[in-house]
């Protein structure tokens, strides 16, 4: 299994938000480019990032730090937060970014999303938000009316690859993870899916790795201390 370690961006600094609620935000560090380049020296080769005020606005005001990071380490970059154009996607991967994660539009516009994943293949993947069992949109501000499952079906007949699924109640609220949730969609779907929220133990780490899950994000576990990112890495590549 794959450790993403996460930083999310607003302002250009790495913050947290408590259970997506942006009137709950931590700044952990001014400079993520220094966060990423000490998930290097912990040993990740992947990192996942967010732009918050993308997520909110719909646009890409954290770019430039964006490209900081990519420049500053080796790490297989994931983006996602307000993407909502073939024209952004492309801005993305020109600066070096791997892989570029749909949220609110993959709901919203199933044209772009299929246009998208048409032409950028696995570079594409889709962030599937949960709430009370629906897809939340708009920064997790709004929830739709597509249930989630449904959602992940037709996400897989588009022939999506990778999605990042998050339970929002557990978001930085550092109770564990839904593992009854990951476990039942490994069950039902062959997509690679990424676990996000609430993992915030090595037992988490450990669980999720065992079940064969394609990653797992660490977020506030690592800025809090509670999870040792070193040790993350090495139980997700041993523990099966």
């Amino acid at each position: 299994m794959i450790i993403f370690p996460a930083i999310d961006l607003y302002g250009g600094k790495a913050v947290r938000l408590y259970k997506g609620d942006y009137a709950q935000m931590t700044v952990y560090n001014d400079h993520p480019e220094l966060v990423a380049c000490d998930f290097v020296k912990n040993g990740a080769t992947h990192i996942h990032l967010v732009d918050l005020e993308g997520a909110k606005f719909g646009n890409t005001p954290n770019l430039s730090t964006i490209e900081k990071i990519v420049k500053s380490t080796n790490l297989f970059v994931e983006v996602g937060g307000g993407i909502r154009s073939l024209d952004v996607i492309e801005t993305y991967i020109r600066i070096g970014v791997n892989r570029v994660i749909l949220g609110t539009s993959a709901v919203t516009d199933p044209e772009f999303l299929a246009k998208a994943v048409a032409q950028y293949g696995d570079k594409i993947a889709v962030g599937v938000d949960i709430k009370d069992g629906y897809v939340a949109i708009k920064g997790w501000t709004e929830k739709s009316d597509l249930e989630a499952f449904a959602f992940c079906e037709k996400l897989e007949k588009l022939g999506v690859k990778t999605v990042i699924c998050t339970d929002i109640s557990k978001d930085g609220a550092m109770q564990g993870a839904n593992h009854s949730l990951y476990e039942e969609l490994f069950k039902k779907f062959s997509i690679d899916f990424i676990a996000s929220g609430g993992v915030s133990s090595i037992d988490d780490v450990r669980k999720l790795a065992k079940r064969n899950m394609y990653g797992a994000i660490i977020g506030k576990a690592y800025y809090t201390g509670a999870i040792n990112l070193k040790e993350a890495i090495e139980v997700a590549e041993n523990a099966y």
